[in-house]
């Protein structure tokens, strides 16, 4: 199966695109998933999960954007795939990584992307098998910050205010 690990974490869009292609070294996850997940070092797949939504997106495409991380239009982000793999390195519970943010983490390092895998996802640590297609753009998906670039192409879009926090734990800002 393409070399990549059988254990696979699902992670949502567009935090799945960050792991492996904008630096994120920190997945953010509470203790009991972590525990209940069996969740440990060692090299995964990364699967991108099927939803993904606006609030979520515009959070973090504002989020990010101040650390000089440009995100995809959400409408190019794969859904339903495994997108990648990288190495869990600890589980931790502090840090001073701008992506630490929640109660405790998977500290990730040598991300290794691979064309996008048809495959389902699960919660916690998961055995994936290639099947099935990459979810379709939802229609908000393809029309953020305009279906065509607008006038401004691929410029980043700016937001006038900054997007409502739209988690529960304590995501730094």
């Amino acid at each position: 199966m393409t070399g990549l690990p059988s254990t696979s974490l699902s992670v949502r869009q567009p935090s799945a695109w960050a792991i492996i292609h904008g630096g994120k070294e920190v997945e953010n996850r509470s203790l009991g998933s972590i525990r209940s997940g069996r969740m440990g070092p060692g090299r995964i797949a990364i699967h991108a999960a099927i939803g993904m939504k606006q609030a979520e997106y515009d959070y973090l495409v504002w989020r990010w954007a101040r650390d000089g991380v440009v995100v995809p239009r959400p409408d190019a982000l794969p859904r339903r795939a495994i997108i990648g793999s990288v190495e869990v390195v600890d589980i931790i519970t502090e840090s001073d990584s701008p992506w630490f943010g929640g109660e405790a983490g998977l500290l990730l390092r040598d991300p290794v992307p691979c064309d996008p895998i048809p495959a389902s996802g699960e919660l916690g640590y998961f055995k994936w098998k290639e099947g099935g297609s990459l979810s379709e753009p939802l229609p908000w998906m393809e029309a953020w910050g305009g279906a065509d670039g607008g006038l401004f192409g691929e410029m980043p879009v700016q937001f006038e205010s900054a997007p409502a926090k739209p988690f529960g734990h304590r995501n730094k800002t």
